[in-house]
């Protein structure tokens, strides 16, 4: 009676130590769960805000400032004087040009009425006649350079920003002002050449500026510029921004233009894919599935096909699992 009691037993205990021995070969896994939650695809860009309407204003002439006549938000009219440049020379110049012309005047006059009393001949008339026009085109010329070494505005707007002070030598390169309505604002960013084909005008853009860390903030695409610089591979994009927008002319921004929105995805950590599957832990089994990848960001992969909402996915899988394998979850 006793024999037929203890073998029973002793097959129990064997079973339960292949179960211990084959619970140790398994594999020791992490695990998370599939949750739900907004996604988001965009392109990347980077760019600065500035005016819609704005121009840079700048020296004709390599000279030395000697005034500065307009100040920093100060509203200035097309045509309006700005800052004056050291013009003495060249002024010298044209004084001395009008003189020659004037000189010329008096002698055409002198020869016409020589002409008229017969005493000088036709051809001195003509070349005297021409003289004159040379010289006063000449002492023109040298009147209107005067007028290079005034900068004025190119139209009419409001000073956002003065770098000319008395006394400093610019050269033509040199932007001394720069004039524009402070609104409406834009932001001009450049676009990667591989994305520039998903962009569309009336895309909406996440933008995100170190100056307020904390707000979102958000742009239109309003245009993207035909030809891209080959230089750089990329493509020239403006971003209207609203006209409430906390953002200054000048600030550098993160933009990403938004492509495609999902306010319910499915969403896993980027360390539970492998390819285009995942591994699925039911119980102590991990069941192999096939899914269909979105966006994909450095915290979280969009699966938009293969997995739902509690599906319990393995972390880091090992590349020797396999679907159906044993495994035992880490604590």
């Amino acid at each position: 009676m006793r024999a037929r009691i203890i073998i029973p037993i002793v097959l129990l205990l064997l079973g339960l130590a292949g179960a211990w021995f084959w619970r140790g070969l398994s594999p020791a896994i992490a695990v998370a769960t599939a949750t739900t939650g907004p996604a988001v695809q965009a392109v990347y860009a980077t760019g600065n805000v500035e005016p819609v309407h704005w121009a840079k204003v700048g020296p004709a002439v390599r000279a030395r400032i000697t005034a500065v006549l307009v100040e920093e938000g100060a509203r200035v009219e097309a045509g309006q004087p700005m800052a004056q440049l050291d013009d003495r020379e060249v002024r010298h110049r044209a004084e001395e040009a009008e003189a020659r012309a004037l000189f010329a005047q008096e002698d055409l006059a002198r020869v016409r009425a020589l002409v008229a009393r017969d005493v000088a001949s036709r051809a001195t008339l003509d070349r005297a006649e021409a003289e004159a026009r040379a010289v006063r085109a000449g002492a023109d010329a040298a009147q209107r350079r005067l007028d290079d070494y005034v900068v004025r505005a190119p139209s009419a707007g409001l000073v956002l920003r003065r770098d000319a002070e008395v006394g400093e030598v610019v050269d033509t390169s040199a932007a001394l002002f720069w004039i524009g309505e402070p609104t409406p604002l834009r932001i001009t960013a450049e676009v990667d050449e591989e994305d520039i084909a998903q962009i569309r005008e009336g895309q909406r853009a996440l933008l995100r500026a170190d100056a307020f860390a904390r707000q979102v903030l958000t742009a239109t695409v309003a245009q993207i510029t035909p030809k891209g610089d080959a230089t750089r591979k990329a493509y020239r994009v403006r971003l209207a921004l609203p006209n409430d927008t906390p953002l200054m002319i000048g600030m550098t921004v993160e933009a990403n233009i938004v492509l495609r929105e999902a306010a319910n995805a499915i969403l896993i950590p980027p360390a539970a894919l492998r390819g285009d599957h995942v591994f699925v832990a039911q119980g102590e089994v991990a069941r192999r599935r096939q899914v269909t990848v979105g966006v994909q960001g450095p915290r979280a992969v969009e699966i938009r096909q293969g997995l739902a909402s509690g599906d319990i996915v393995v972390l880091d899988p090992p590349q020797s699992l396999k679907d159906g394998q044993a495994i035992r979850l880490k604590p």
